[in-house]
């Protein structure tokens, strides 16, 4: 027979740190869910003009991002989506209130998902831009498209592999079409 006892302590070990992780993955699980759900109730909230609500809910995001950041150890790809909404609608309610856009320092999260937020954020002027479009004010529509293409362009020296930044050129290119689109709009 096998001997087997050093073995079973082993996997005895590795089962109590799964579990471990398991349940802080659980928690970070739910936390993620609401940052993201707090994240589109706050822009949704801006694009409808609401600031202070969206001011609001933003802080309260911003107290779970914290929160997320504890649990999140060896586990930052669970909370991924989550930081970068969190940018996103940072981002969109500093260009809307003529502040700082944030760095990722500033905001507490890592730089990966810092950046995939920042050109989901240009998405997000274009829509403030058509907007301000429909309501006939274009210069706070230039506002935005001046935004977008900032943060572009800050970010265009950021040329690497899908291995160091998984999804980042995808959303990069697709980020370009929207600040061409949007360039061509303001045109009409």
């Amino acid at each position: 027979m096998a001997r087997v006892s050093k073995l079973e302590k082993s996997i005895s070990e590795i089962y109590a740190r799964l579990r471990r992780q398991e349940e802080a993955q659980d928690g970070l699980l739910a936390l993620t869910r609401e940052i993201v759900r707090g994240c589109a109730v706050a822009i949704k909230a801006m694009h409808a003009g609401e600031i202070g609500s969206a001011r609001k809910e933003i802080k309260r995001v911003g107290k779970l991002v914290k929160k997320a950041r504890g649990l999140d150890r060896d586990m930052e790809y669970v909370a991924e989506t989550a930081y970068q909404e969190y940018c996103e609608a940072r981002v969109l309610l500093a260009v809307i209130e003529d502040e700082e856009i944030p760095t990722y320092a500033d905001l507490g999260i890592p730089f990966e998902p810092y950046l995939l937020g920042l050109m989901d954020a240009i998405g997000e002027f274009r829509r403030q831009m058509l907007e301000e479009l429909k309501r006939g004010r274009r210069k706070e529509a230039e506002r935005y498209f001046d935004a977008m293409n900032a943060i572009y362009e800050a970010v265009l020296p950021l040329r690497f592999s899908n291995s160091l930044l998984p999804g980042f050129r995808k959303k990069q290119d697709v980020a370009r079409v929207q600040l061409e689109n949007a360039r061509s709009e303001l045109l009409r």
